[in-house]
């Protein structure tokens, strides 16, 4: 035992010291080659994403949220300028399109200069209810004044419709399918038109201008059909179909500078640089895009646009990813 503590340990400990000794040498004045070149090189590449250009089908429908709303009032109005002798109507009332509202009687002067009684009955012009009547007997009227106001038992739905969405409805859809919430089933509505007010429309004109942009608001209407029981005020929500095209060739919308009739894509040539390319689109979904002339099936085109932000696919509402350049792993960010 007495050999081992003066011989044996301390030489151990001197061999462990030494192993140390040289590694720490090592370390720090003989660094590995491999990872010296490593430390200047980056050992991933930046690449941007291709895709090639597939057959596809394209469903180009446009949801928008909408109001259910109160067909406005038909106006009934004079048809002769006179005193109005008797009134047949009373406001609140349940009236037919014929339904006279009141008779106007006029004194019209003859050429030999005497006068002649002329009579008119003022019809209500639309079904509906009495919604405002203020006329009374010995009033005087004149022509095209109204006189009171029908409310039809109609309604309507309208929504909002951004500029940018005209583009993917250019072919004048008729009709749209409306889902009201807490309503009945879907359901078609019909007489569908897509209006944008004129330049200076609803301005007073007294100041000579042309009232700008104020009222430049696109809205889309059609008509609730009469079997369908809605109330004015309900949300909803209108899908217009602007068209659906099967086994067409298709690319994602972000790889086209352009989103309605033109565009171009970068097409990736054979020694993988690229060059734009003019293309004929044709519908969108609002993610995909129909090519119909420009590109064959299964050429390669850049994902997305160059300097363009990308759209991660699985976040609806759009989520930029890397500006469009995908970074493989292990290269410099």
């Amino acid at each position: 035992m007495g050999i081992a503590r003066k011989w044996v340990f301390p030489i151990i400990w001197m061999v462990v010291f030494a192993v140390i000794a040289g590694a720490l040498v090592k370390v720090a004045f003989f660094p590995d080659a491999a990872e010296a070149d490593g430390s200047e090189f980056p050992t991933g590449q930046i690449i941007e994403p291709q895709v090639p250009a597939v057959l596809g089908t394209i469903r180009n429908d446009v949801v928008l949220d909408g109001t259910v709303n109160a067909d406005a009032a038909v106006a009934a109005k004079a048809t002769l300028a006179g005193e109005v002798v008797r009134v047949y109507a009373a406001a609140g009332q349940w009236v037919a399109a014929d339904t006279k509202l009141l008779q106007i009687k006029a004194l019209v002067p003859n050429d030999d200069g005497s006068t002649s009684t002329k009579w008119a009955n003022v019809t209500a012009g639309a079904a509906g209810t009495l919604s405002a009547f203020p006329v009374l007997v010995g009033q005087m009227v004149n022509v095209g004044e109204e006189v009171g106001q029908v409310a039809p038992p109609t309604f309507n739905v309208t929504a909002t419709l951004s500029p940018e969405l005209q583009y993917r409805l250019l072919n004048k859809p008729t009709e749209a399918e409306v889902q009201v919430t807490g309503g009945p089933a879907p359901f078609v509505c019909t007489g569908l038109t897509i209006t944008t007010p004129l330049a200076g429309a609803g301005s007073g004109g007294g100041d000579g201008e042309s009232g700008g942009t104020g009222g430049s608001t696109t809205t889309v209407h059609c008509a609730v059909p009469a079997e369908v029981t809605v109330f004015a005020g309900l949300t909803a929500k209108v899908t217009i179909a602007g068209g659906i095209a099967e086994n067409v060739l298709t690319v994602p919308l972000t790889a086209v500078e352009g989103a309605a009739q033109t565009g171009v894509v970068y097409f990736v040539l054979p020694d993988g640089s690229t060059e734009q390319r003019p293309v004929t689109l044709g519908i969108n979904d609002g993610v995909s895009v129909e090519i119909t002339d420009g590109l064959a099936e299964g050429e390669l085109v850049l994902q997305f646009v160059p300097g363009a932000p990308a759209v991660d696919p699985n976040f609806p509402g759009g989520k930029p990813v890397d500006g469009g350049v995908v970074v493989m792993e292990g290269a410099a960010r």
